[in-house]
């Protein structure tokens, strides 16, 4: 998966600017040791055959043997392909594979005598055995070795019957080196996904410039001049040349917003998310779109964005300021409703300001505006009248997500609005109860 995944970041990036398709990179660590296992099954296979032509002989019941021998050189034979990739390498072939290894250890105890048993003699599949543990390690990481490391330990045990010291030194020495290499693939494939992450974003961000160098020299270009040609004209035109300018903010916001969209779902996939630091789940939360009590983190600045206009100023953190979705979809509705009030009570003519702080323990959006401010009590008589837009559609969705919203406001100086959220414990629809002030 990591590998198609870096194949077509890489192959996208490449080809951006160029007017031609980027040629595929193919990049994985994976390949080599995929290989490297076939080689070593066949070679391995070899020096059991060889082993088991010179001590023919000495075997106590060398048909038992020769069974055995041809029995795994026919699964050799139709399987080997099995091991050149992890799509071919299944978990039933595996499984088929150490059953080989395993019951040719335990037919030991039939076609060899127990003096040459105890003398040391080497098993049956022998070496070949450890062919079959590294396919876990590399299909399924260190635990998979792990577990297939102890089978062998456990078989090896019981037909050596007894704690031989060079029985315990193969048995480590097999058990180290799979969860090693194990564990090596594992840091291999998050190194993938990591390499991978950072193709797209340089795809996306190489697009992005691409899009604002045309809407620069066209759209923006087109809307600036509609705004100063509608002001020198006056009357209806300079109603459409303040709406022009609006759309320019709007869309000059848009084309150097710095989020970078997530990954699509099903590439980077749950494996992904496991091998995720916290910090690094925060650096690239999840769409916005999304809501429910399973829905994952948000960031609010791509919820508060499109507010931004030719009347209101925008100022946000550079970095994702996260909230689980439904809070942040709370959050944005209140700030909506604050809006909302500075257009209807403010004027027409009002400046707002949001700014976005990512605190510690909550996220504070603070709502101002340079309107004629709101009389003192006048909030308390609003809700007692039973107009109830501050009242719900802002404290009350705060409240709910056991957060506040605190008024500030002098005649003649603006309102200011303080809505503050935690990031710990929010329980939309019923959480812990928070101050709020008029």
């Amino acid at each position: 998966m990591a590998e198609a995944e870096i194949r077509s970041a890489a192959g996208g990036a490449a080809g951006r600017g160029t007017g031609r398709p980027g040629r595929p990179v193919r990049m994985s660590v994976e390949l080599p040791l995929w290989r490297a296992l076939t080689g070593y099954r066949v070679l391995t296979l070899a020096y059991v055959l060889v082993l088991f032509v010179v001590s023919y002989k000495k075997y106590a019941h060398p048909l038992v043997a020769a069974a055995y021998m041809t029995a795994l050189t026919v699964w050799m034979a139709f399987t080997w392909r099995r091991t050149t990739s992890a799509e071919r390498c299944t978990r039933a072939f595996l499984i088929g594979d150490l059953s080989f290894a395993l019951g040719g250890i335990l037919l030991t105890l039939v076609a060899d005598s127990h003096e040459r048993i105890m003398d040391g003699a080497a098993t049956l599949p022998s070496i070949w055995t450890a062919g079959a543990v590294l396919g876990f390690a590399i299909k399924g990481g260190w635990r998979w070795a792990a577990v297939a490391s102890a089978l062998v330990a456990v078989v090896n045990l019981v037909e050596r019957q007894e704690l031989a010291r060079d029985t315990i030194h193969n048995v480590v020495l097999v058990w180290v080196a799979s969860v090693a290499i194990g564990y090596v693939v594992e840091v291999a494939r998050a190194s993938e996904r990591t390499l991978a992450r950072a193709l797209q974003i340089e795809a996306a961000t190489r697009e992005r410039e691409r899009l604002a160098r045309d809407i620069h020299d066209s759209v923006l270009q087109v809307l600036a001049m509609v705004q100063r040609r509608g002001a020198a004209i006056g009357g209806e035109a300079a109603e459409l040349g303040r709406m022009a300018g609006e759309q320019e903010v709007a869309l000059r916001t848009l084309v150097s917003s710095g989020l970078v969209p997530p990954s699509r779902p099903g590439v980077s996939g749950a494996a992904d998310d496991a091998v995720r630091t916290p910090q690094e789940a925060l650096a690239a939360p999840v769409p916005c779109a999304e809501d429910g009590p399973d829905a994952g983190p948000c960031d609010v600045r791509a919820l508060l964005a499109p507010h931004a206009g030719a009347r209101v100023t925008f100022s946000e953190p550079g970095a994702p300021v996260v909230l689980p979705a439904a809070a942040a979809a709370e959050l944005a509705a209140a700030v909506s409703a604050a809006l909302d009030n500075v257009r209807v009570h403010a004027g027409a003519t009002a400046q707002a300001w949001i700014l976005v702080e990512d605190e510690p323990d909550e996220v504070i959006v603070t709502v101002r505006d340079d309107g004629p401010g709101i009389p003192e009590g006048r909030l308390a008589d609003a809700e007692r009248e039973g107009r109830l837009g501050v009242a719900l559609s802002i404290r009350g969705r705060l409240r709910d997500l056991g957060g506040s919203a605190d008024w500030i406001s002098v005649p003649g100086q603006g309102t200011e609005v303080e809505l503050k959220v935690p990031k710990a414990g929010v329980v939309p629809g019923g959480g812990k109860r928070g101050r709020s002030t008029a």
